[in-house]
């Protein structure tokens, strides 16, 4: 193995002038700028200057870092949810913008695979999709899908995603029960994370970490659950433990541990929150300080010394006791009476402070880049002009996009899978060779999952860009429908259909879509774009 070669630095001009006057530091000076060149490149690897020397690091694998904060980082994670109504708001915008009212599927069979197998013409497949995807709602309408009867499948989903961003992972175990009067036995029960621990609170080992046994490749083996909460210490379940298997004989998932890693071999992702958990405790320490400010700024009071108490009465009853009471408190236009030789002064704190909402936001910026969530967006405060926040919507969907498949792909596909599979066993659904070929059950199984649209700024602007990109053939009805309205373009095909036979036959005409007015020059530009280009 050869040695890397190192090119010593050649003496400058000044080091030879240097080293003329002076052969001593001309040695020194060249000697360490022979050291430094065995250094690396980078400034910011650097532990000889001031900038940087004092710079703490911890050089260890994902889980070394991560497992031993995570009780710690969720129990913060939900303190601030539950009383910071910044960390509230944020969880609160992923989750409405991500689930929303539910992700609905839809049905899209692999046609070329399927062919000859299911059918052979468009509308058998078309039938096909139509029938699993009203099995699927049968089933994720109902509170039977929750082994809980807590909720339907688009709580679930609400709930899943809102326990990953609190606590970092979530975990969803498939049961089957036959309960009376249900059609389907699949049911979900969503576990904490607090509850996934190793058993004993055993050292966690390359096969077991965070209550996760893996094989030799690192693929979940088993999950250990506590059958309580631990945290709920007077619950013996709080200190047993449970192995469920993380997969059945056939393959089938029974435990699903939703979670996004963010390093290579991480077990338990941190809280969404955990970058700036201190920074929303400071920022809400802060604000409540200000408040408090603001609230003894408003409370003035005057306080008035009398050599003769009796001089003035007192505001309470008139009472020695109330005089004799030191426990003076603030009130909006209290006066006080206070004894003899007694004197105070009262404090001016100056609020509401000016500098507080330049300094918030500011705040707010750093911590919107952390979360991927645009400022305007994280405080609800829209007053920039019409492009500026078309720009931050858009930016704040490509996030909020990227979570939605994940959940998509992530939860809500296997669910669909497992009980498409279920009503196949059943004889619900006709699906030839579903069990006999993994590629054709792939094919049945196919789907895209709707949500809710991001929402539209200007309504006639975006619906004419719609109507644009379909006649240029770059996007479909279908795709501009889930877009726009999030809805199932077939289903308002046929219900458009149905609305023009009712209305010939009532003997109305056809609505008209009315005609374009061809746009005046000075309307090319939004005028308030034009003012934001001013200022």
């Amino acid at each position: 193995m050869s040695r890397k070669r190192i090119s010593l630095p050649e003496p400058t001009t000044l080091d030879k002038v240097i080293g003329w006057i002076s052969p001593e530091a001309g040695v020194r000076r060249l000697k360490a700028k022979t050291v430094m060149a065995l250094y690396g490149g980078y400034t910011g690897a650097r532990k000889d200057r001031r900038q940087t020397k004092a710079w703490q690091t911890i050089d260890g694998s994902a889980d070394q870092v991560t497992l031993p904060d995570l009780p710690a980082l969720r129990e913060r994670s939900r303190d601030l949810i539950r009383n910071a109504p910044l960390a509230t708001g944020a969880i609160n915008t992923v989750v409405t913008n991500v689930v929303g009212t539910g992700l609905k599927v839809q049905s899209r069979l692999d046609r070329d695979v399927l062919k000859g197998v299911l059918g052979n013409t468009e509308e058998e497949f078309d039938a096909f999709e139509r029938a699993a995807e009203r099995e699927f709602r049968y089933w994720a309408a109902s509170k039977q899908c929750d082994a809980s009867h807590m909720q339907d499948f688009a709580g679930m989903q609400d709930l899943a995603l809102r326990s990953v961003l609190e606590a970092g992972d979530v975990f969803v175990l498939r049961r089957f029960t036959q309960r009376p009067g249900a059609r389907y036995g699949t049911c979900l029960q969503l576990v904490e994370a607090d509850r996934i621990s190793n058993p004993d609170w055993r050292m966690d080992t390359p096969r077991l970490a965070g209550g996760v046994e893996k094989n030799a490749f690192g693929a979940p083996v088993a999950y250990h659950v506590l059958q309580a909460h631990p945290g709920d210490v007077k619950d013996p379940g709080s200190r047993q433990w449970l192995r469920l298997r993380a997969y059945d004989r056939e393959g089938s998932w029974l435990v699903n541990h939703l979670a996004r890693p963010t390093r290579v071999g991480m077990t338990r992702p941190a809280p969404y929150l955990a970058p700036v958990i201190e920074s929303l405790k400071q920022l809400d320490k802060y604000s409540e300080a200000e408040l408090m400010a603001a609230v003894v700024s408003a409370m003035f009071s005057v306080f008035i010394k009398s050599e003769d108490p009796d001089g003035l009465a007192p505001m309470e009853d008139g009472s020695a006791a109330s005089r004799d009471d030191k426990d003076f408190h603030l009130g909006p236009g209290a006066i006080l009476d206070l004894l003899p030789y007694e004197s105070v002064e009262i404090a001016d704190p100056k609020r509401p402070n000016a500098a507080f909402d330049q300094f918030v936001l500011a705040i707010l910026r750093q911590v919107g880049v952390a979360l991927e969530i645009p400022f305007e967006l994280l405080v609800k405060h829209f007053t920039a002009s019409y492009s500026a926040a078309q720009a931050a919507l858009l930016e704040a969907w490509k996030f909020f996009r990227s979570r939605r498949e994940w959940l998509a792909c992530m939860f809500c596909q296997p669910v669909y899978e497992a009980v498409i599979t279920e009503a196949v066993a059943k004889g619900y659904l006709n699906a030839p060779g579903f069990f006999s070929d993994p590629m054709i059950r792939a094919a049945y199984l196919g789907s895209e999952w709707i949500g809710p649209p991001r929402g539209q700024i200007d309504q006639l602007k975006e619906g004419k860009a719609a109507r644009e990109r379909v006649d240029m053939g770059i996007s479909t009805l279908a795709e501009e429908t889930a877009a726009l309205t999030g809805g199932d373009w077939e289903r308002k095909h046929r219900q458009r259909s149905k609305e023009k036979r009712m209305r010939l036959e009532a003997g109305l005409e056809e609505v008209e879509a009315p005609a374009e007015p061809m746009p005046a020059p000075q309307d090319q530009n939004d005028p308030e774009d034009e003012e934001d280009e001013k200022n």
